[in-house]
C-alpha cells in the first residue's frame, strides 16, 4: 500500500522500500498547458556545480545513469529511473520540478502528484493540485536527499520563473539556443524500455 505525503513530508527512503532501483512517475496536467519536467542533481550546497546531473529532454540521462528520463507511461506525464546505489557522492540531492513551457499559471493545473514505484508496487505518492498555488509558473515536486541515508521529502513549493530562472537558481549556466546540438544524445532513448521489469510500474 503506497504511502501518501502531503507537503513537507519527510521520510527515509528504506521507510518504504528496500529496494535502491526506484520509477518516479510525475502527472501534471491543465487545459491548453504544457510542462517540462526535470530532475536536478544538486551538491551539498544545493547547487547543479555539475551539469550533466541536470536531467531534462535534451539530456536524458546523467553519465553513470544513475538518473534516467524515461517519458510518459503508466498514466504519468514523465517518468524517471532512479538507481541509489549508483549516484556519485557528490550527488546530496535530486530535486524534481515541473515548468510551464509558454503562458500560464501553476494555478491552473489539475490534481497531480509524484510518486515512487519499487519493484513494481507503489510504495509512495504525494498528490497536489492548483488551488496550493497561484501565479507560479515552476514547482518543486518533490526531492531525494541524503542525510546519513536517502530520504524523500515532498516539496510542493511553487517558484515564480520558468525553467531558465529554476536553472539559475540551483546555479546553472543557461545556454543559447542551438538546435543542433541535442540531436546525438537523442539517439539512445530506444533502449530504455528493455530496462523496465526490475522496477517498472504496474
Amino acid at each position: 500500500m503506497a504511502r501518501e505525503f502531503q507537503r513537507g513530508h519527510k521520510a527515509r527512503i528504506s521507510d518504504l522500500t528496500a529496494g535502491t532501483d526506484l520509477y518516479v512517475g510525475v502527472q501534471i496536467a491543465g487545459p491548453g498547458l504544457s510542462f517540462d519536467i526535470s530532475c536536478f542533481g544538486l551538491d551539498a550546497d544545493e547547487r547543479l556545480s555539475d551539469d550533466r546531473y541536470f536531467i531534462f529532454y535534451n539530456q536524458p540521462k546523467s553519465p553513470e545513469e544513475s538518473i534516467q528520463l524515461l517519458g510518459a507511461q503508466a498514466g504519468d506525464t514523465e517518468s524517471f529511473r532512479v538507481t541509489l546505489d549508483r549516484i556519485p557522492q557528490q550527488i546530496k540531492k535530486l530535486s524534481f520540478t515541473a515548468t510551464i513551457d509558454g503562458a500560464g499559471q501553476m494555478s491552473q493545473i489539475g490534481p497531480g502528484y509524484i510518486r515512487i514505484v519499487a519493484g513494481g508496487e507503489e510504495v509512495a505518492r504525494y498528490p497536489f493540485n492548483g488551488s496550493e498555488f497561484s501565479t507560479e509558473r515552476a514547482v518543486m515536486l518533490g526531492d531525494f536527499y541524503f542525510k546519513d541515508v536517502w530520504r524523500f521529502a515532498a516539496v510542493g513549493q511553487g517558484f515564480d520563473g520558468g525553467l531558465d530562472a529554476l536553472l539559475r537558481n540551483f546555479g546553472g549556466e543557461v545556454a543559447e539556443d542551438e538546435p543542433a546540438a541535442p540531436e546525438p544524445q537523442q539517439a539512445p532513448q530506444p533502449q530504455a524500455p528493455q530496462a523496465a521489469p526490475g522496477f517498472a510500474p504496474p
